[in-house]
């Protein structure tokens, strides 16, 4: 079975962020190899263990998956159901950071190639993460530290920085991308606190 492997050959000499560039590429490529059957198989695999996140949570900044990311439209859909108010990022230009409220059976638009789908608003500003009781992130690796392998934009370690202290950050991954190796990394990245996966919830950190 394919499994993540930070430690590539490759990789070996390389300046972090082309060590960061080249595992993404490898965990992009098998995403896009995924059977769309074992996508939804996941997607509903962890909108169920979701339900045991959201005791006395009245606010979840989560996300809108892109195409090749495990699908959160189940998940946003349990949220919905337990009464949960939804909060989805809102990118503009330059990728400044933004979040608007969302209920389920709202439109989502893709504003730009490769980015999230959007609700549409209105902006309510890059700190209304500071009203979430948990954070759902979006994720290509994690590893046993916590340590969260973004897209390389950096928007979530910038927009984290606003959540208010002590909220739990869950990345969403598919199994196989939850890694026991240490994946590459530096001082500003965000660790999360726990990882959700469609074999359930683990947590990483205390």
């Amino acid at each position: 079975m394919w499994t993540l492997s930070p430690s590539l050959p490759d990789a070996a000499g390389l300046e972090l962020e082309d060590a960061k560039q080249l595992v993404r590429e490898e965990v992009r490529r098998h995403r896009r190899d995924r059977p769309e059957r074992e996508r939804r198989e996941a997607a509903d695999a962890i909108a169920v263990h979701a339900h045991a996140l959201l005791d006395g949570v009245t606010t979840v900044a989560a996300y809108a998956a892109r195409p090749a990311e495990p699908d959160t439209g189940p998940l946003l859909e349990v949220l919905g159901e337990a009464g949960v108010e939804i909060l989805l990022p809102v990118l503009g230009p330059g990728l400044t950071r933004d979040w608007a409220t969302y209920r389920v059976g709202d439109p989502l638009a893709e504003r730009a190639p490769g980015r999230p789908p959007e609700p549409d608003g209105p902006g309510l500003g890059e700190a209304a993460i500071a009203q979430a009781d948990l954070v759902f992130a979006p994720a290509l690796g994690v590893d046993d530290r916590g340590v969260r392998l973004g897209q390389g934009g950096g928007w979530y370690d910038r927009v984290l920085t606003h959540a208010r202290p002590g909220t739990p950050v869950i990345a969403v991954v598919f199994d196989d991308e939850r890694c026991s190796d240490p994946l590459p990394s530096a001082p500003h990245d965000r660790p999360v606190d726990g990882v959700l996966t469609p074999s359930g919830v683990e947590w990483l950190r205390p």
